[in-house]
C-alpha cells in the first residue's frame, strides 16, 4: 500500500506547486501512460463531468463532496496547462497572471476611480470593457457548447445591458402566451420542423420570463428533474415494499401513490 504521506514530502510544501508537481511526474517518461496519452481533446467529457459534478455537490450542499469535486476540477485546468506548457503554447502560472489582470481591469470600481451604484452598473461596465478590448457583439463569446437554458439566459441577459430587452414583466407575459399559442397551431398543422422551431421559441420566452422573475431556468428545472427522480423512486420503493410489480400497474395506480407522496412532501414541510 502507497505511504501517501511519505510521497507527498518529496513534493512542494504549497499545495497548488505540489499539484503541478504531481502532474508533471505523471505526465514524465516514467510516469502513468493513461495521463501520457491524454491530449486536450481528450480530456474535454472529463473535465466537462467533473464541472457538472461540482455543481451537483453544490445542489445537495454537501459541503465535504463539494472540497474534492472543487480539487478534482482544479486538476483538469492545471493538466490542460500542463499539456499547453509541454508544447510550448504557454506556461501554466500564465494563467492565473492572466486572470489577476483581467479581473483588475474589469474591477474599475475596485480598482480604479469608477463609480457605480448597483450590480446593472458593474454588469453594463463589465460589458461595456469587454467590447473595449476587442469584441464585436455583446454575445459572441457565449460559448455554443454550454446547456441550452444556460445559453439562452446568458444571451439575453447580455444583450438587456445595452438595452435590447422588455420595459416590464407583462410584456414578457404576452409573449410567452403568444409563443404558446403558435406552438399549439404548429402542432395541429406544421411541420416537424415547424413545430421544434415554435417549441424553441416557446423555450426561449420562458428563459426570459426566468430572467424577469430572478429563476435561473437552468436551476429551476434541474430542480423539477430532482424532484421528479425523488418521487418516482418513492414510488418504486413502496411498490417494491407492497410486493408489486411497476409494470404490471395501471396510470391510474401509480398516480395515487404520487399523490400520496405529494401529500406527505407537503405535510413534512409545514411541519
Amino acid at each position: 500500500m502507497t505511504d501517501i504521506a511519505a510521497v507527498r514530502a518529496e513534493f512542494s510544501e504549497d499545495p497548488f506547486q505540489a499539484l503541478q508537481e504531481v502532474l508533471q511526474a505523471l505526465r514524465s517518461p516514467d510516469g502513468c501512460p493513461w495521463d501520457r496519452k491524454q491530449t486536450h481533446k481528450s480530456l474535454i467529457p472529463h473535465l466537462l463531468e467533473e464541472a457538472h459534478e461540482v455543481v451537483e455537490a453544490i445542489d445537495h450542499e454537501d459541503w465535504g463532496e463539494l472540497r474534492g469535486e472543487l480539487g478534482d476540477l482544479q486538476m483538469h485546468i492545471l493538466f490542460q496547462a500542463q499539456m499547453a506548457e509541454e508544447e510550448g503554447h504557454f506556461r501554466w502560472e500564465e494563467v492565473p497572471e492572466e486572470i489577476v489582470g483581467k479581473l483588475i481591469r474589469r474591477h474599475p470600481h475596485v480598482f480604479g476611480e469608477t463609480e457605480v451604484n448597483d450590480t446593472e452598473d458593474v454588469a453594463r461596465n463589465w460589458e461595456q470593457i469587454k467590447m473595449d478590448e476587442g469584441r464585436t457583439s455583446v454575445v459572441d463569446n457565449v460559448p455554443n457548447a454550454l446547456p441550452a437554458l444556460i445559453r439562452a439566459y446568458r444571451v439575453q441577459n447580455k444583450a438587456s445591458h445595452v438595452g435590447f430587452d422588455w420595459d416590464r414583466i407583462d410584456s414578457v407575459w404576452e409573449k410567452v402566451e403568444e409563443e404558446f399559442q403558435e406552438l399549439r397551431e404548429e402542432a395541429h398543422q406544421g411541420s416537424p420542423e415547424e413545430i421544434e422551431e415554435e417549441f424553441g421559441d416557446l423555450l426561449f420566452a420562458l428563459v426570459n420570463l426566468s430572467r424577469f422573475l430572478s429563476i435561473n431556468a437552468e436551476d429551476a428545472l434541474r430542480g423539477a428533474i430532482r424532484k421528479f427522480t425523488r418521487r418516482f423512486q418513492e414510488i418504486e420503493r413502496r411498490v417494491a415494499d407492497q410486493g408489486g410489480n411497476l409494470r404490471e400497474m395501471s396510470l391510474e395506480e401509480m398516480d395515487a401513490h404520487w399523490d400520496d407522496i405529494k401529500s406527505d412532501e407537503n405535510e413534512n414541510r409545514e411541519d
